[in-house]
């Protein structure tokens, strides 16, 4: 009897052990069969990529591509200059960024970006494909020295190579007597094509000299400058024989050394009749 009690406390105490094993189990975790969590280096499944126009001065991307493996990746770069057909790549000095400016030094080559995936359980490394032979910078257009846009230009947006123009000048009187007495001469300036010049300095001298006294006046908004000049002494230059006055015209814009700048010059003339 007391054999088949013994029996029974132990079977007993066999299940409460097994159902407190069980409960544990449930709170803290049990040891399973299997294995932890996959721990990957990185793998490249699309290779790293570059974006732009392979130009001198013009600045390129790099894609670093896309990688499996264990997470976070992180990612470094190195840009290579390569011949012309893409091989014999050689690293570039100091570009380690995702941008790289297009030098000088690049015409005539091609450019690859050398990518490194890294994370806590290793790293990898692959390759750009080569871009395209790296061109020279585009010249920029010649300069004008003209503003932009249409219409009336202030002298002081002009400079070299563009030049002013005397393109218009008349008399009034349109035919000089011997006793004129006042003279006007009226002078229209241009430059760009034909757009009118405003602030523009236009000097008038009759030559010789001595006839009418020598003026300088400014252009006005559609570029007109009108000069009023007294008869001199020295008028009719020939009392004879005399049948033209002829004028000296500049046209220039203030401050630019003399016969310099956009500075420019003609000679006219207007008809005399002394009988």
């Amino acid at each position: 009897m007391d054999k088949r009690n013994r029996l029974q406390r132990r079977a007993l105490t066999a299940i409460i052990i097994a159902a407190l094993a069980t409960a544990i189990g449930a709170v803290f975790g049990v040891a399973q069969n299997g294995s932890a969590a996959t721990k990957t280096a990185p793998t490249n499944t699309q290779a790293p990529a570059i974006s732009g126009t392979p130009q001198q001065g013009k600045t390129l991307t790099a894609d670093h591509g896309n990688w499996s493996g264990s997470q976070p990746i992180t990612y470094s770069y190195q840009w290579q200059r390569c011949n012309a057909t893409g091989s014999s790549c050689a690293g570039i000095s100091g570009a380690n960024a995702r941008l790289y400016d297009v030098k000088g030094q690049d015409v005539g080559h091609t450019l690859r970006v050398r990518v490194v995936a890294k994370n806590s359980d290793g790293s990898a490394t692959d390759t750009s494909a080569p871009t395209a032979v790296v061109t020279p910078a585009t010249a920029p257009p010649p300069a004008t020295g003209c503003p932009s846009g249409t219409g009336t230009i202030n002298v002081t947006q002009l400079t070299p190579p563009a030049r002013l123009n005397i393109d218009s000048w008349n008399a009034s009187p349109n035919v000089l007597t011997r006793n004129v007495g006042t003279l006007t001469i009226k002078v229209h300036i241009s430059a760009c094509n034909g757009r009118a010049v405003q602030g523009a300095l236009v000097y008038a001298a009759a030559v010789p000299f001595n006839q009418f006294n020598a003026t300088e006046v400014q252009t006005d908004a559609n570029g007109w400058a009108t000069l009023t000049q007294q008869q001199q002494s020295g008028y009719p230059a020939n009392p004879g024989r005399q049948q033209l006055l002829a004028v000296f015209l500049r046209a220039r814009k203030a401050g630019d050394p003399q016969g310099q700048g956009v500075f420019t010059a003609r000679l006219v003339s207007f008809p005399v009749r002394l009988h």
